[in-house]
């Protein structure tokens, strides 16, 4: 297990608005012990910012390709975040 900290802004794309992927994404998150938000964008992606384990992080990225029932995801951009204060849970913000 490697418990590197690391922190990581994933931006998903495909059918993921309306279908709750922000109620699922914190729960799955949550479960995981990462910290963060998710919200939704205007153009119609979802952007989760994560903070946790390497091994916390890599596995809410392979979650964040199933998302909820309803969802169909398309693609998932991950890139690093080198320097970000995260709040003390998971959180959905506007």
């Amino acid at each position: 297990m490697n418990d590197r900290k690391r922190a990581v802004q994933a931006r998903i794309h495909g059918k993921v608005q309306g279908v709750g992927y922000r109620i699922w994404a914190r729960r799955e998150a949550a479960g995981l012990g990462l910290v963060g938000w998710v919200r939704n964008e205007r153009e119609g992606t979802v952007t989760a910012w994560l903070a946790g384990t390497e091994t916390e992080i890599s596995s809410m990225i392979e979650r964040l390709w199933q998302g909820p029932v309803g969802a169909s995801v398309s693609r998932v951009d991950v890139e690093e975040i080198e320097t970000w204060t995260a709040p003390g849970d998971f959180r959905i913000v506007a």
